[in-house]
């Protein structure tokens, strides 16, 4: 799938239609008979030619294997849509729904907009424990209801330039952030008037998938504590992390040049991508950039991002999400629905053949040790850091992951240098995440 630069207005927007009015939780007592003859409509938000043409065909499958059950598609469609057309309920709205934005999903399952899936697995056997990996269903699920699963998943790690890599003697990709920052110095080039050339890793936030809580991963954080309250401003891996990327900014040159810098890429899906272009010699991003990358003028690589000093043995981890897919509440075909949305999660063969045709990560443990997956090696690296047990995603919240937006507004200052004193401001950003959760349960 390209990759989710879900507008956080969007994502907003539909969070607050969810908690504007909330529907009744399904209780998993659905009654229609899944062997008779049934249209379902699914919903979901792809809309590249590959990818419509891989869930197409993936719906064909399903068809060949129910032939009773038939399925009306429509792609392209936001959260904010779906969610208005789910809490609407009614003949309009959705029977399967899937979404690209996992910090929904604290909503979707509080709100009872999409119902709960453990009833469905229990009833046909499907046990969740052993088809998907532990970090997929923590980020499809919320206090204890299942009310998603993934489908299919992202794993972030680092594209490099081995042609850069190979002029500036260095042998391989860093693996502490100490190499990455002496690496990114190395790798930096500047032009006579002061300007870039060339940037060794660009750790400014606003740059294509730069998402502050990306990165942040590598040091395995804890967003809340048991009691659900923020806990940033405690331990050291905030400050550590902030400390890391202020230190990056600074040692290649400052954050106004490499803003400036910055400013003149162009777009992260065309063919002036800034790493494709070789403005940058080191890159974070998706495992679905690899499909990009025809046409690179250099050899290239990939490899798990590094992570902090003191925590060498978490090599290889990294930042998970992904697609994660459910019933509408108000279906009147729930059982049938739960048979498309167990063949386009469980089934082995169309996981694989659906992560092949997208350059997606599988999202079942079978799937992941197929060997019929894509044999790439530049791929392959993505899949061993999804199944890295040290890999992590965003825990789920209430209000579709407003921390993650707060988050991202405190270190857009950080970088600017607007935070000079980093622990009060992580204790101000701890309270701000508390009170928001706090007037979303009310």
């Amino acid at each position: 799938m390209p990759p989710r630069l879900a507008v956080l207005a969007s994502v907003l927007g539909a969070g607050a239609l969810l908690l504007a009015g909330c529907a009744n939780p399904s209780t998993g007592s659905a009654t229609d008979d899944p062997t008779k003859p049934v249209t379902l409509k699914f919903w979901h938000g792809w809309s590249e030619k590959n990818e419509v043409k891989a869930i197409d065909a993936s719906i064909a499958r399903f068809e060949k294997l129910h032939p009773n059950i038939k399925v009306k598609t429509t792609g392209n469609v936001t959260d904010a849509t779906l969610n208005q057309a789910l809490r609407a309920g009614g003949d309009d709205a959705p029977d399967v729904a899937s979404s690209f934005t996992t910090n929904n999903v604290g909503q979707y399952c509080s709100s009872g907009m999409w119902a709960d899936l453990d009833p469905f697995m229990k009833k046909t056997g499907l046990d969740k424990n052993k088809v998907f990996p532990k970090t997929l269903l923590d980020y499809t699920s919320y206090d204890g209801d299942q009310c998603a699963l993934p489908l299919l998943a992202d794993a972030y790690g680092m594209y490099y330039n081995k042609d850069a890599f190979r002029e500036a003697g260095i042998s391989r990709p860093p693996r502490t952030m100490s190499e990455l920052k002496r690496d990114a110095v190395k790798l930096t080039k500047r032009t006579k008037n002061g300007g870039y050339e060339r940037v060794g890793f660009m750790p400014n936030f606003r740059l294509y998938q730069n998402s502050p809580d990306r990165l942040f991963a590598q040091w395995g954080p804890t967003y809340f504590d048991k009691d659900g309250k923020a806990r940033l401003a405690k331990g050291s891996a905030a400050k550590d992390f902030f400390a890391t990327t202020r230190d990056l900014v600074r040692s290649q040159g400052g954050y106004g040049p490499l803003e400036k810098f910055r400013t003149s890429f162009g777009d992260e899906m065309s063919s002036q991508n800034a790493f494709l272009t070789g403005k940058l010699a080191m890159h974070m991003d998706g495992e679905w950039r690899g499909l990009f990358m025809k046409g690179a003028k250099f050899k290239w690589g990939t490899a798990p991002l590094p992570v902090p000093d003191d925590q060498p043995e978490t090599y290889g981890r990294g930042y998970l999400t992904g697609t994660v897919i459910g019933i509408g509440h108000s279906s009147k075909h729930q059982n049938a629905a739960w048979e498309l949305v167990k063949f386009l999660t469980a089934d082995t063969d169309q996981v694989v053949s659906f992560a092949n045709a997208i350059h997606n990560v599988p999202s079942t443990k079978a799937a992941l040790a197929s060997p019929k997956l894509d044999p790439d090696p530049t791929f392959r690296a993505f899949l061993d850091i999804a199944q890295n047990r040290y890999s992590t995603a965003l825990p789920a919240s209430i209000n579709g992951g407003q921390y993650v937006v707060s988050l991202q507004d405190f270190s857009y200052g950080v970088e600017e240098g607007k935070e000079p004193d980093l622990d009060k401001g992580l204790r101000e950003l701890d309270k701000e995440i508390d009170a928001d959760n706090l007037q979303a349960q009310n």
